[in-house]
């Protein structure tokens, strides 16, 4: 990382805090709650203005609900639709699934949307003592003899300029995270990434206590897709659908992804009650890096969380618990290293994450790159439908619930797989 020049003049004089967080979202509001809650100087730059949306499923998973919880917001969160597991439909067929249970996690989840999710976390850090800036853009790093030292910020109202400068930088503004690359970040090109797309309609169903995945999308032609749809009722008299796909797939670029969501839209009709043709809102969409695809993670006087690192579980494109938990160790390292005078502390990050997540991506990546082919896919769902059981174990492994105080057959199955792809180049 080479000594960046300042591209512009600031309109006023330097701030200052002890840790500067680029980005709003779960992974920075998190980081931001966790450091103020410690005492902390937190700013926190977001270039939006709460409440804003995000191309999302909306689903919180159980290791989501456990973050949002220790982070004093059940009551908030008790407030949105709750609910009890998968319903898992292909080929005709449809298995509803509780969620696992667990001696961490909670047996339930929730659906909220993200204008509403994001809103909720960030201003539960401002009211832990962050400073939120919300429509500011950190648009340059601040390079002083190769460290990171704050960022060049601007007002987006105002349009006025100031330098924000910090002991420690926290990076977590989203999958395309553009102050990352200033620093020299990358996704993997031979890692996995995904595709989503979804939008909202009304539906009398809207409550039902599954959230609905779908095995065996298709497109307007009937051919099968490597990918998987969703339906996230929102308990608001609207549901979420969208569908997901993976780079794996031989044709992933030729896929118009919002002729894939009508095509969906339409094989739901009848079962939800929507109108196809009549969403709620625009669809949006997104591309999402996975795996912890993205590196390096950390660098002398920063670290890297959440999307913008690619902190998402390849199995399911499920983002939100990682962004929440990787921002929390990310905080007590950066903790760590103030009040112990201690920057080596944010180089033991990687190996964190690695200890945490690392045999369990590299499984989700192989895992990615079989089904993409969707005759092996289609054959794999077709047999999953017929066990209860099976698909259980599936959930438990694809949901990364899997108890380290026990080894049960999901277990078991995972540990199998897990020593395959150890022998195995990496995904």
């Amino acid at each position: 990382m080479e000594d960046t020049p300042t591209v512009a003049t600031p309109d006023a004089p330097a701030r200052e805090t002890d840790v500067l967080i680029i980005g709003g979202g779960p992974a920075g509001s998190a980081a931001g709650y966790w450091l103020a809650r410690a005492g902390k100087r937190v700013t926190i730059i977001e270039k939006k203005t709460f409440p804003r949306d995000k191309t999302c499923g909306d689903g919180l998973t159980p290791r989501a609900v456990k973050q949002i919880v220790d982070m004093g917001l059940a009551d908030s969160l008790a407030k949105y639709h709750r609910y009890e597991g998968l319903r898992a439909t292909a080929h005709g067929k449809a298995l509803e699934l509780q969620w696992p249970s667990h001696s961490v996690y909670p047996q339930h989840g929730y659906v909220v949307r993200r204008r509403e999710l994001d809103q909720m976390v960030a201003l539960n850090a401002e009211a832990a003592g962050a400073e939120l800036l919300q429509g500011h853009e950190a648009h340059q790093p601040i390079l002083e003899r190769g460290l990171l030292r704050g960022a060049v910020v601007t007002d987006k109202e105002t349009h006025s300029t100031f330098e924000m400068r910090a002991q420690y930088v926290i990076v977590a503004d989203g999958a395309n995270s553009r102050f990352g690359r200033a620093l020299g970040t990358a996704r993997a090109k031979q890692m996995p990434y995904g595709t989503a797309i979804r939008t909202y309609w009304e539906s009398p169903r809207h409550a039902e206590p599954w959230i609905e995945s779908a095995l065996d999308v298709k497109d307007r032609n009937g051919n099968s897709m490597p990918g998987y749809g969703w339906i996230f009722p929102v308990g608001d008299g609207t549901i979420n659908i969208g569908v997901g796909l993976l780079s794996t797939f031989r044709d992933f670029k030729s896929v118009n992804t919002t002729n894939l969501l009508d095509a969906y839209a339409h094989q739901v009709a009848d079962r939800w009650g929507i109108d196809p043709t009549k969403p709620t809102t625009r669809a949006t969409s997104g591309r999402i890096p996975m795996g912890g695809s993205v590196g390096p993670k950390a660098g002398p006087s920063y670290l890297v969380v959440g999307d913008a690192a690619g902190s998402v579980n390849p199995f399911n494109g499920e983002g939100i618990d990682y962004a929440y938990e990787t921002a929390r160790m990310a905080a007590e390292l950066v903790h760590q290293a103030l009040v112990e005078s201690d920057p080596a502390a944010l180089a033991r990050f990687p190996k964190m994450l690695d200890a945490e997540y690392g045999q369990y991506f590299k499984v989700a990546r192989l895992f990615a790159r079989v089904i993409g082919r969707p005759v092996l896919m289609r054959e794999l769902t077709r047999a999953g439908m017929h066990s209860r059981t099976l698909m259980e174990w599936v959930l438990r492994i694809m949901a990364n619930l899997l108890r380290p105080d026990e080894l049960g057959p999901a277990e078991l199955a995972y540990k199998a797989a897990a020593a395959i792809v150890r022998l195995a180049p990496d995904a």
